[in-house]
């Protein structure tokens, strides 16, 4: 059985991005980018919420046709532009890029059925949005999250407004240069 894993930049105090919805907060550096190619290889289908799908889409097809494109960015806008995306969505009609999949009802049931299919782990990609609503539905079997040495003081978070108190199990850590921690933690049962 496949994981719903979040793989998530968060800040020390919990946000996922600033007041204004921006990342310029997150030392993105070859490090990182090593670390999320790792994460990457994980992965058996991206998970978005509307924003970032609609992000993604906008950005990765565009980086196959620019010829000064990095080796590492063109290698990675090929893996997207082929693997199967789900995109979750109650606003979207239709969901046009390449090889995706647009769950707008039964959120719950579908993800369960994904998760029973073989293959590698479905994983989100920040979607703080699409995140919390799997988070309240108990979907989510690991928490992957970079943890940047940033207080934003306000923003988006996946884990505010109350809810059931979720255990998590510590699997692996490990600590950056720049000093993110990486943390891994599986849901407790």
């Amino acid at each position: 059985m496949r994981k719903l894993v979040l793989f998530m930049h968060v800040s020390l105090d919990g946000y996922a991005s600033d007041s204004n919805g921006g990342l310029g907060w997150i030392p993105y550096n070859e490090e990182l980018e090593k670390y999320a190619e790792e994460v990457v290889a994980e992965v058996g289908s991206p998970v978005y919420g509307r924003t970032t799908y609609q992000l993604m889409e906008s950005y990765w097809p565009t980086v196959l046709d620019d010829p000064n494109e990095s080796k590492h960015s063109i290698e990675h806008a090929k893996w997207i532009q082929d693997v199967k995306k789900i995109v979750i969505s109650s606003t979207m009609d239709k969901a046009e890029w390449n090889n995706t999949m647009l769950i707008k009802d039964n959120i719950a049931e579908e993800i369960k059925a994904l998760k029973e299919q073989p293959g590698k782990n479905l994983v989100i990609f920040g979607s703080p949005g699409a995140a919390k609503t799997l988070l309240e539905l108990g979907l989510i079997d690991e928490f992957l999250l970079t943890i940047c040495p940033v207080v934003l003081g306000g923003g988006k978070s996946v884990f505010d407004g109350g809810g059931e108190k979720i255990r998590l199990k510590l699997l692996s850590s490990r600590t950056f240069n720049s000093g993110i921690i990486a943390a891994r933690y599986e849901v407790e049962k």
